[in-house]
């Protein structure tokens, strides 16, 4: 059976049990096995209904929720390939990605998104609303056709051009990962229910998301699902959840919140904390001394505890992927007795590549290659993989699929460190993407051209915040303050949320080749930029 008849077969063996379950606000809306069947079965219907044929594109644009499983899920059953789209994006973006794809369907979940693509992508395929695909007379066949080596996914990701490649991945890709992931799910939980209460929060169109939402289907373990990320912190609560799926910049703010809660509580509670953090960071590197122990011990006792609850009564643990983490967030939950699992991976590798032991934790590493791929550095450091998650290539851009895997070795553009267990720590990137915390590959160089066309008078710009809470830039030229700020929210307003740049420092001098800023045929040396100005780019994030 392929993973999609075990999902289908799972959501069957739960009948009237609550299967995908979403929160809002304070009220949980439960969508049972049964239901989630019959969901599939009339997506499949109008697909038939509308000749969607095997290997056709179906491309789907909506938020999560229950509904959005189903689409994905018939998609595949039917031998279609689906093109998940973020719902959140600017429609001329993704009208760019839907041309290269050139879907026979789109599936949209409201008449708000369907009007927005219409508008943004005059030639476009049909398009569908979610109010009629699931009015559809049901298909039920119980026995999807294997998928194997067929492509069942495009997920649309941005590389150093900033132009979108669509990253083919087939149901061997997918079979493959959630044979890992289901293994290593019930090794973090330590298999101690029948059921693990899970919360959702991240779009399921992003690889390691979707691969997260697949893994629970096929576990046929309840997921909850966030419906509005404003309220984040409410459903949150109303969840209850023993672990859940995280960017960094989420737990960040999770350890800042208790941090800033805690100073305000007095100021006997606030040094205990610091104290206990200061010894526990002593414990990790060399023994402590009977000072650093008792400190800890009476945090353990006193204010850990009450940490814990404040975060989450039932939280076990919590999986954190898409950028780098703190190594410092990660001691500080692991000090508080929450582990932080990392995971790191690409698209191109179905979402993953290392996941930590959860034996062996490291702050600031991401744990080990997957069961079945192997890893290595190349002279220059570059992080490079092979084996049955590495996808097959870029939908129509052969040019990109070779630039990317070399004689059977796909090449991340991560610089890394691998140690003598396996472990691996990511030092940065090679090439020019930035990822900030939270998860979005963002190509710099579009942004930068806007800096420099705004026409505020900015003759340089250089796009910083790789592992950051959010995005900055250096900028070069005349421009005064009251320009500097005009010149930000001119720019933001044609970028989409996560692209947007919080503050602009104006650098003394222009980059030169002289000064070692450019490269000889007048590049921007990004490494050497960011290293010159690091105290000015620091003070742009306390």
């Amino acid at each position: 059976m392929s993973f999609v008849a075990d999902i289908l077969q799972a959501a069957r063996a739960r009948g009237g049990e609550p299967l995908l379950i979403e929160v809002h606000g304070t009220e949980l809306q439960a969508h049972s096995g049964a239901q989630f069947v019959e969901a599939v079965a009339q997506v499949r219907g109008y697909l038939a209904e509308r000749g969607i044929k095997a290997s056709d594109r179906v491309a789907l644009l909506a938020p999560n929720s229950a509904r959005w499983a189903a689409v994905d899920v018939a998609i595949m059953a039917s031998g279609a390939v689906c093109v998940p789209l973020y719902a959140r994006q600017d429609p001329r973006q993704l009208a760019a990605m839907l041309r290269d794809a050139a879907p026979s369907l789109l599936i949209a979940s409201d008449a708000a998104l369907a009007t927005a693509m219409a508008q943004a992508w005059p030639e476009a395929c049909p398009i569908a609303r979610y109010d009629e695909v699931f009015a559809a007379q049901p298909l039920r066949d119980p026995t999807p056709s294997a998928v194997g080596a067929a492509p069942v996914t495009i997920i649309y990701t941005s590389g150093t051009s900033g132009e979108a490649k669509g990253a083919v991945l087939t149901g061997d890709n997918i079979e493959f990962m959630l044979d890992v992931t289901v293994l290593r799910i019930a090794q973090m939980s330590k298999g101690q229910r029948s059921e693990d209460r899970v919360f959702h929060y991240l779009p399921f169109c992003f690889a390691g998301s979707r691969i997260m939402l697949l893994s629970q289907l096929r576990r046929g373990n309840p997921l909850l699902l966030s419906t509005n990320l404003d309220n984040l912190q409410e459903e949150l609560r109303t969840a209850q959840p023993h672990y859940f799926l995280n960017v960094p910049v989420l737990l960040e703010r999770i350890r800042k919140g208790v941090e800033t809660r805690l100073s305000g509580m007095g100021r006997p509670l606030a040094a205990l904390h610091q104290r206990a953090f200061a010894a526990y960071r002593v414990g990790e590197n060399q023994s402590s001394g009977m000072r650093d122990r008792m400190w800890l011990m009476l945090a353990q006792k006193l204010l850990f505890p009450r940490v814990k609850q404040l975060i989450g009564p039932n939280l076990e643990f919590l999986v954190c992927g898409s950028a780098r983490l703190s190594e410092e967030t990660q001691r500080w939950f692991q000090m508080i007795g929450l582990p932080v699992y990392q995971v790191y991976g690409l698209t191109e590798t179905t979402g993953i590549v290392t996941i930590d032991d959860t034996r062996h934790v490291q702050s600031g590493r991401v744990g080990y290659a997957v069961p079945g791929c192997e890893i290595k550095c190349t002279s220059d450091g570059e992080l490079v993989c092979r084996g049955p998650n590495v996808f097959p290539g870029y939908w129509n851009r052969p040019g990109a699929t070779a630039d990317m895997i070399r004689d059977g070795w796909l090449y991340t553009g991560d610089q890394a460190e691998i140690d003598d267990q396996g472990s691996v720590r990511i030092v940065g990137r090679l090439k020019d993407v930035v990822v900030p915390e939270s998860g979005h590959n963002v190509a710099p160089a579009p942004i930068e051209e806007k800096l420099v066309l705004c026409g505020a008078g900015i003759d340089q710009a250089v796009v910083v915040g790789h592992g950051r809470p959010y995005l900055t830039a250096i900028v070069t030229g005349q421009l005064s303050d009251a320009e500097a700020h005009a010149a930000l929210e001119r720019v933001n307003a044609e970028l989409p949320h996560y692209q947007r740049l919080r503050k602009l420092y104006k650098a003394p001098e222009a980059f030169t080749i002289e000064s070692g800023l450019l490269t000889a045929n007048q590049k921007l040396r990004r490494a050497v930029i960011e290293a010159h100005y690091q105290a000015a780019i620091e003070e742009m994030y306390r």
